[in-house]
C-alpha cells in the first residue's frame, strides 16, 4: 500500500498522474527550529512520513515545500499584509523552492530534497495587491502558486516545475526504484 502523508490537493494531483495511493494526512505541526531551508524541509517531511507510517504501515511519502530567499525561509503567509510583504521581497529576484521528501518503507527510509530556482519579474505594488486580493497566496509557501495566476510573475525557472507546485518528480522515480508501477495504465 502506498500512502501520501499530505492533504495538499497539488501533491495529490501530481502523484495521481503516476501511481495509485491513499491519502492519510499527517498530524505533525509544521514547525521546526532548524534554520537551514533544505534541512528544515527534509526534517518536516521525515516527521510527517514517520507519523503516518506509525499508523498505516506500508510505504508512506512525506513532503514539505519551502521558499527561500538568501537563506531565509518564507513560509505560508498568516495575513494578506504578510503575503504582500513576501511577494514584495520576491519581486525581481531569484529565490529557491525546496521540497524535502521522505519515503518510509518496510526496508527503511529514503530522504532528500529537490531545489528549483525561480526568477520573478519586477512586480509593482498594484499588481501584488490585486494578486493578494484573489486569496490564492494564502495557503502557499512563498505566498504564490506557480500553477495559478502567479505564473505571470515568473520570468524563468531552473529545475523541476513540479517541485515548485509541491512534489518533485524525483519522488516518483524513487517509488519506481522501490518496485511501484509508476506508469499505471
Amino acid at each position: 500500500m502506498l500512502v501520501l502523508a499530505s492533504s495538499s490537493p497539488r501533491r495529490r494531483e501530481i502523484l495521481a498522474r503516476f501511481v495509485e495511493f491513499v491519502v492519510v494526512p499527517s498530524e505533525v505541526e509544521e514547525e521546526c527550529s532548524i534554520e537551514d531551508p533544505e534541512e528544515f524541509a527534509v526534517e518536516l517531511a521525515r516527521r510527517k512520513a514517520r507519523d503516518v507510517h506509525s499508523r498505516t504501515g506500508g510505504t508512506v511519502i512525506g513532503a514539505d515545500t519551502v521558499v527561500s530567499l538568501n537563506g531565509r525561509i518564507l513560509g505560508k503567509p498568516r495575513s494578506r499584509e504578510e503575503a504582500f510583504e513576501i511577494l514584495k521581497l520576491l519581486s525581481g529576484k531569484v529565490h529557491r523552492v525546496i521540497t524535502g521528501y521522505c519515503i518510509v518503507h518496510p526496508g527503511g527510509e529514503i530522504c532528500g530534497s529537490v531545489v528549483t530556482e525561480v526568477k520573478f519579474r519586477e512586480l509593482d505594488d498594484g499588481l501584488i495587491r490585486a494578486y493578494v486580493e484573489t486569496g490564492e497566496p494564502m495557503d502557499k509557501a512563498g505566498a504564490y502558486a506557480i500553477q495559478g495566476r502567479a505564473a505571470l510573475f515568473v520570468e524563468w525557472i531552473r529545475g523541476d516545475y513540479y517541485n515548485v507546485v509541491g512534489l518533485p518528480v524525483e519522488v516518483v522515480w524513487k517509488l519506481r526504484d522501490l518496485g511501484f508501477n509508476v506508469l499505471r495504465g
